[in-house]
């Protein structure tokens, strides 16, 4: 089989009309997503482009609107291309005989048709179109409101045109994530709290999760205990909806999409555990360095000043445990919202640990304001990864962005909606067991949820609290045993980044012959699994390495480091 060639369609004149404007044009997050993915594909900057460039499937992600691009993307399909749109091509659904229907709210979206798909996924807006020629192909269904709410549309249309075909997802998915992720305005006041009383984050302080996307009624589930959690990673879910769809557009022409496993092989899942030092008694980092030792595991320690004595520093490298910035810029400590302190404080880490650089960070408090400025700040100061996005409450612990991915987040359109290079790693929750928090009963789901998606189980604990208060101890003696029940290895932050990033690196080139996939390993030293999707019958294949990935069955062949990329 064949490599199907995926171009991504963003077209440079029409994003920058769309910025002069001051619109945002999140639809270039389709090649996050892509990247994320490990999908090979080739991103088309002008339109007129098109005609010529042998593509099997382009995503049309950022057109001009005008009849010449109507005519163009028609003309790609009629010659037997398969066009992907998520929302858009409004100029081209009366030629699709279909009718526009108005813009709805925030819904809900099943897609029985994709079984890998956990059903319902949370959508913020959709443009649904009713299709007046029954030829029209329609997938899944769109919901309003809530998981039951009015059925207001199909959540996929595919129509044939010539040899080939358009396919019009009403939801735009990689808005949606961005959105679920990042919010869908600067955060700017405080949220809306849930209205049982479990998360009161209307407390007058600027924090992450004042801006969150997911409804408190249809998103949440309670544990046996009786412990709310935001159950769903909705961004999560569409990235799989995406993805699984673009898997079989590549089979249905007889051509593949190989996939990057997320992890090394041999890694199950990965999991992170971080420490935030608040009030920076040596006796309690003493103490939950001797609970770690015990565990085995490396740790992330998030340093506010003043910081512990360079005895407990040195002792936290020697057990190989990373050490990081926590920047405190909440008001009531005296603390400052400004590029210049944060490089003040990220310069007094460096200074007090001795540390060359540093790469990782989670705001105190979760402190955050605006849309980018904590990303740009990063990138000034050379680090690499964020962990700020996570709840403060006991009410909106679990998948409150939508995701326990490691993901570039996108800046605002005054940036030009670029990708800013901080890789931001999410937490689920925080110092189980402490009476104000969550217990325990919610370990177990956030894991498993996590092992579904390949994301990262990350949980936070405080010294103080380990220090102080047994419950806690046995939490984080819980969240390890099960993790390791599970098959999870323990990562610091600085590992998670280092990885994806060289991940990254690595490039599917082609398939030879005999099925093997050419790659590229770039930066990458450890063992590789890539899934080449198939549409053959997995007892006709002879290989031991058949498994279901986005629904369908793909031969897994692992790629390791040759003798002559090891000498080079």
């Amino acid at each position: 089989m064949k490599l199907a060639r995926l171009g991504v369609l963003i077209d440079e004149a029409a994003m920058k009309r769309l910025h002069s404007y001051g619109l945002n044009v999140f639809e270039r997050y389709i090649e996050e997503i892509l990247e994320h993915a490990g999908a090979p594909f080739e991103t088309i900057t002008d339109i007129r482009a098109l005609d010529d460039r042998g593509f099997d499937i382009v995503i049309a992600s950022v057109v001009p609107e005008n009849e010449e691009t109507a005519e163009r993307l028609w003309q790609y399909a009629e010659h037997g291309g398969t066009l992907i749109a998520y929302g858009g091509l409004g100029l081209l659904a009366r030629r699709l005989g279909c009718r526009q229907r108005p813009r709805t709210g925030a819904g809900y979206a099943r897609l029985p048709e994709f079984r890998s798909v956990p059903a319902p996924l949370r959508c913020l807006s959709a443009q649904p179109w009713h299709a007046e020629d029954a030829g029209a192909g329609a997938i899944g269904a769109l919901h309003a409101s809530s998981p039951q709410g009015e059925l207001v549309g199909p959540a996929l249309q595919t129509f044939a045109v010539g040899r080939g075909a358009i396919h019009r997802w009403a939801v735009d998915i990689p808005t949606t994530v961005v959105q679920l992720q990042q919010g869908t305005r600067p955060v700017l006041h405080d949220g809306i709290p849930a209205p049982d009383g479990t998360a009161d984050i209307d407390e007058g302080i600027l924090k992450a999760d004042d801006d969150i996307e997911l409804d408190w009624e249809w998103d949440r589930e309670k544990t046996a205990t009786g412990m709310p959690y935001f159950a769903y990673p909705h961004a999560d879910y569409w990235r799989e909806a995406l993805m699984a769809h673009l898997v079989r557009c590549a089979l249905a022409k007889d051509r593949t999409l190989p996939l990057l496993d997320y992890w090394p092989e041999g890694t199950g899942h990965v999991a992170l555990i971080s420490f935030d030092s608040d009030f920076n008694e040596d006796e309690r980092a003493v103490v939950t360095l001797d609970v770690l030792k015990k565990l085995q595991i490396p740790s992330t320690w998030c340093m506010i000043e003043p910081g512990y004595s360079p005895q407990v520093y040195e002792r936290v490298l020697a057990e190989g445990h990373e050490l990081a910035l926590h920047y405190n810029a909440l008001e009531k400590e005296n603390g400052i919202w400004s590029l210049e302190e944060f490089t003040r404080q990220r310069q007094w880490v460096q200074s007090a640990t001795g540390l060359a650089r540093v790469v990782s960070n989670k705001n105190h408090y979760t402190r955050y304001e605006g849309w980018g400025e904590l990303f740009r700040w990063c990138e000034a100061n050379g680090i690499a990864a964020d962990q700020t996005r996570g709840p403060t409450k006991r009410g909106n612990v679990g998948f409150l962005f939508g995701t326990c991915h490691p993901y570039f987040p996108i800046a605002w359109c005054d940036e030009g909606n670029r990708r800013y290079d901080v890789l931001e790693i999410g937490f689920l929750t925080q110092d189980l067991n402490h009476p104000n928090l969550s217990d325990t009963t919610v370990i177990e789901p956030f894991l498993k949820q996590v092992a579904k998606v390949g994301g990262v189980a990350h949980f936070l604990f405080h010294q103080i609290h380990i220090h102080r208060l047994e419950p806690v101890r046995q939490a984080i003696r819980e969240v390890v045993g099960k993790a390791r029940q599970m098959g999870f290895a323990f990562w610091t932050s600085k590992q998670i980044n280092d990885w994806q990033r060289a991940r990254r690196t690595m490039r599917v080139t082609g398939i030879d012959a005999a099925g093997q996939v050419r790659l590229e390993r770039g930066t990458v030293n450890e063992p590789v699994a890539v899934w080449l999707p198939t549409s053959e019958a997995p007892e006709s294949i002879q290989s031991p390495g058949i498994v279901y990935r986005y629904g369908v069955p793909c031969i897994k062949q692992v790629h390791h480091l040759t003798r002559e990329e090891a000498e080079c």
